[in-house]
């Protein structure tokens, strides 16, 4: 038995270490670098269960706009069919300094019996700009619990939107502590806030107090790129939950490229190794880095 324990645990350490850090920001909303081969296997390989109120509806904004000009593989819905990406959207977001509403309702999800969901990622409203070290440590820990109580199941963590309060806010530390975390901990994350901060030319904007509307000291960066730039598709209109067309656009793409990314690193939501009667009763056959362990390797 103490074999087997020991062999279970390694087939958890093993797919977190698989897995890795993927960080889906400003860097990656450039729809020429996501690899359409890894969406058209994502649509097939995730389930998605997204609990948002407004702002994170921007993703979704987007990933409309995306699906009516290009058509597959950008597509979805919320049962899958027709090999389209299944996004099951559920109304709320992760609350204020330590509310786990949000945990108990994914659970309830991921345990009822027809349950088909295999990644989870909830949006924050306003719930960074008033939160505290301690409420941000509760969603952080809630999350790893999460994780641990379902390790077949991906867990995107999120940033919080802007605020205009700039890099010395306190919006900027809580996020800040996320991102440490997730970098620490090889998490999955999806910085909301990263990709407020850049327009698609890379220049930066919190520094000069932008927020979730693209308001910055100076103007409005999004309405000023797309005045500059306004045959991009990166520009085409959209119902932006209380931003600009454009940062509901670059979301979506930064969303698809997570997806995409989560193919190409063979994370947890691959199908996951069997277990087949062995000498001792039990084996589990381990997929494992090849300069961690021997290619073929068995745990008995």
């Amino acid at each position: 038995m103490r074999n087997v324990s020991v062999c279970l645990f390694l087939v958890l350490v093993v797919s977190w270490v698989c897995h890795g850090q993927i960080i889906a920001d400003h860097t990656h909303t450039d729809m020429g670098s996501i690899n359409a081969n890894h969406v058209t296997a994502a649509c097939n390989m995730y389930r998605v269960y997204y609990g948002h109120t407004s702002h994170g509806s921007q993703i979704i904004s987007g990933m409309e706009v995306m699906e009516t000009r290009y058509g597959t593989p950008w597509r979805f819905n919320d049962d899958g069919s027709g090999g389209e990406l299944s996004i099951q959207e559920e109304y709320g977001d992760l609350g204020h300094n330590g509310d786990t509403a949000w945990a108990d309702m994914t659970r309830s999800t991921l345990n009822a019996p027809d349950n088909d969901r295999n990644v989870v990622m909830w949006s924050w409203c306003g719930g960074v700009s008033d939160n505290t070290p301690t409420g941000i440590n509760t969603y952080l820990t809630t999350m790893t619990q999460l994780e641990q109580q379902y390790p077949d199941v991906d867990f995107i963590y999120m940033t919080g939107h802007l605020d205009g309060s700039g890099e010395e806010g306190n919006l900027h530390a809580m996020n800040e502590l996320i991102r440490d975390y997730c970098r620490t901990n090889g998490k999955i994350l999806f910085d909301f806030a990263d990709i407020e901060s850049y327009d698609p030319d890379g220049d930066y904007f919190l520094d000069l107090y932008a927020d979730d509307e693209c308001n910055y000291s100076g103007g409005n960066w999004a309405n000023e790129w797309c005045t500059e730039n306004y045959l991009s598709d990166l520009c085409l209109d959209c119902e932006c939950a209380h931003s600009a067309p454009l940062n509901c656009n670059l979301k979506a793409r930064a969303f698809w490229w997570l997806l995409a990314e989560m193919v190409e690193n063979s994370g947890p939501g691959h199908p996951t190794p069997t277990p087949t009667a062995g000498p001792s009763g039990i084996e589990v056959v381990l997929e494992m880095p090849g300069h961690m362990f021997r290619s073929g390797d068995n745990c008995y």
